[in-house]
């Protein structure tokens, strides 16, 4: 018994440690500087509403800038480096009303995944954590520095439309937002309520802005006064907010609240457990899982299951938690297939709610009714088709959404190259999930409805190489060149191959990277370093990823335009400038990206439920495939003495694979992929 005991002791203390060694491994300052990732070191939980953190005067599209000291309060929302003007900002509190320039001292800044600290310049230590639906801040005032929080109700990272903010009593307090989304599109409804833990009154300012006069309380410590306020958000709609009380939101300690955040992301971030790689290689991978699952937020569950509908009603979640805020345009690429794999239990309601917006309204970018902020929800078709092939979602789920689809593809712009090649990537999926769904006429009519559109653009515009092909923006692009946008569809390599010979466009495509003209900062492109095993050159695949991954390598273009001279620097490192200049991080797109490319398989295609595998970064992964962890996924390396020594076989559970390439099918059920050299 003595032995079994202890046993179960050292496997417990083995897993507590396993869990602070992940959350250590996590940077959260990484990418916050400047315009080299537009990411915050903001206090969250996983797939929360809430990302706490202060703003800085003037901002980045985060509100966040690690270079600029100077802050403008401290707001409860905002999404992960989505570019553009960014969204969120919302309910804003400034600890001073003197209107002295308020600073951080960046020596006292701390971050750790649901956790953020530091000293302001008036002597005001700040302390936040929050829950899905709660942001909890703490001030402590010092001695001689009256206890006042100047509430911005008008504050938000783009235009505000609509507001209020009134007294429920001495220590409480409700308001609404109405704001604009990334680059004004759309509009999202947010209400909220305050709850102190001290008496207040409330002076009206000018502006929105509401001081709070707090009654001093016992000192700390140090001797300094403590405020705490913890504000609830809803699901878009205000009546919900009425069953909120104070008894329920002071149960818990902030030091409760910070260790349960802290054991959410422990929980989610512990699904992946890697071996080998440098301590910066652990942080970069730890750093860019946590960035992958801030959202989609998860917007009922916990008691509440109403929520604003894009169609401007009230919707109740019956099957399920309902999720909202979406950036496909990006996210679909690597971000959700990385969810797909690591969450599966989760990913059934994500999906399920992605589904929804084609019964209660849809559009490429944000709605004016939306419960959180949001930026865009193109490609959902192929989001949507990924989730049924890998087993996520059954067809019954998606049938009532499939008349939503058609219509949306009906609609798809072609008025430039890069919508038209996207269109036909969009018919491709719509036609494969047609197919899935029994519709077979449907599953023809847009099989061929999309090879026609890509039959009638890529050998007009993509096929014959010349001196255009560097010009970003050439010939209507949005955010690449020709050279990128030429492989920006492929699920139909098999045309390119019968129109350029499948030497030739493995010869071309050496060429594009030889010549350094793929762009990492930005995603057009970010799929086609995987290409190479389909063109019969599988082995390039492992030497041009390990060069993007970790070498200094000459970048040639940002976000939207060629450099005015070419970047020299690494597109990932460990650093506040932690990506090259203008690389948005896209609210996971980058972060999950980076994950796949160190486990050493990608999901070129989505909506084909197979990975393209390569040398992969760490020498082993151990993937919890469920959420009990019975299901495991081992990825390890077997003789490789040299970091990129040549990979020679793949294995699964002993058995040499035929190509180099695995179904999902496969690494959901378990098992042992190991790369020999």
């Amino acid at each position: 018994m003595r032995k079994l005991f202890l046993g179960i002791l050292l496997s417990l203390s083995a897993a507590l440690w396993a869990q602070d060694d992940v959350l250590r491994s996590v940077n959260l300052f990484l990418g916050t500087a400047d315009d080299y990732g537009q990411l915050a070191p903001g206090a969250t939980v996983p797939f929360g509403q809430v990302q706490v953190c202060p703003d800085s005067r003037p901002r980045q599209h985060a509100g966040y800038d690690y270079e600029v000291p100077l802050v403008s309060g401290v707001s409860l929302n905002r999404l992960s480096g989505v570019g553009g003007s960014g969204c969120g900002g919302n309910v804003s509190l400034m600890p001073d009303d003197t209107g002295r320039d308020i600073r951080i001292l960046k020596t006292t800044e701390q971050a750790a995944p649901g956790y953020y600290a530091a000293m302001l310049s008036n002597g005001v230590r700040l302390q936040l954590t929050a829950t899905s639906r709660m942001a909890v801040e703490r001030y402590a005032f010092p001695q001689g520095v009256e206890p006042v929080l100047v509430l911005n109700t008008r504050a938000s990272f783009e235009k505000v439309h609509q507001s209020s903010f009134r007294l429920l009593g001495d220590r409480e307090g409700q308001g609404m937002v109405v704001s604009s989304n990334t680059c004004g599109r759309g509009r999202y409804h947010l209400y909220y309520k305050l709850f102190a833990d001290q008496p207040f009154r409330a002076d009206t300012l000018s502006g929105g802005l509401v001081r709070l006069r707090f009654t001093r309380g016992q000192a700390d410590e140090r001797g300094d006064y403590p405020v705490e306020v913890r504000i609830v958000v809803s699901t878009g709609l205000e009546s919900p907010l009425s069953a909120v009380k104070a008894e329920a939101v002071w149960a818990s300690s902030f030091g409760q609240l910070h260790d349960e955040a802290a054991r959410q992301w422990a929980q989610v971030l512990g699904r992946v457990e890697v071996k080998g790689g440098s301590p910066d290689h652990r942080t970069l991978f730890y750093t860019s899982l946590y960035r992958v699952f801030h959202s989609p937020f998860q917007v009922t569950g916990d008691g509440v299951s109403a929520y604003l509908g894009t169609d401007g009603r009230e919707h109740t979640a019956t099957d399920g938690c309902y999720y909202s805020s979406w950036s496909l345009w990006d996210t679909y690429r690597t971000k959700f297939p990385m969810i797909l794999l690591l969450q599966p239990e989760r990913s059934r309601d994500i999906m399920n709610s992605l589904a929804q917006l084609y019964l209660t309204g849809k559009k490429d970018w944000s709605t004016d009714h939306e419960c959180v902020p949001t930026v865009r929800t193109e490609h959902a078709i192929a989001t949507l088709l990924d989730a049924l092939r890998k087993g996520i979602v059954g067809p019954n789920m998606l049938r009532p959404a499939y008349p939503g689809m058609v219509a949306e593809a009906k609609r798809l712009s072609l008025r430039s190259p890069d919508q038209v090649l996207e269109a036909a990537s969009d018919f491709w999926a719509l036609g494969q999930l047609a197919a899935e769904l029994g519709q077979k006429a449907d599953a023809e009519r847009w099989q061929q409805r999309g090879e026609a559109l890509f039959d009638s653009i890529w050998p007009r515009e993509f096929m014959n190489i010349d001196a255009s092909y560097t010009k970003m923006r050439g010939n209507g692009l949005y955010q690449g060149t020709r050279w990128q946008y030429r492989w920006g569809a492929p699920m139909f390599l098999d045309r390119m191959i019968s129109l350029r010979g499948k030497r030739t466009l493995a010869d071309e495509l050496n060429r594009f990277f030889d010549e350094e003209l793929y762009n990492q900062g930005n995603e057009p492109d970010i799929h086609v370093p995987f290409l190479f095993g389909r063109l019969g050159q599988p082995l390039r695949t492992g030497q041009v990823v390990q060069r993007l991954m970790q070498d200094s390598i000459t970048h040639r273009y940002g976000g939207n335009d060629a450099y005015p001279e070419p970047f020299r620097g690494w597109a990932f490192r460990n650093a506040t400038r932690g990506y090259a200049p203008e690389m948005d991080e896209d609210d996971g797109t980058m972060s999950a990206w980076y994950c796949f490319a160190a486990l050493g398989l990608y999901p070129t295609i989505v909506g084909e439920p197979v990975y393209d595998l390569f040398s992969p970064l760490f020498d082993e992964a151990v993937l919890r495939m469920d959420e009990a962890g019975r299901v495991k996924t081992v990825i390890r390396t077997s003789g490789r003495r040299l970091p990129r020594q040549p990979l020679k076989r793949v294995t699964w559970n002993g058995q040499p694979l035929p190509t180099f390439q695995i179904s999902h099918a496969r690494l959901a059920k378990g098992g042992q992929l190991v790369f020999w050299y």
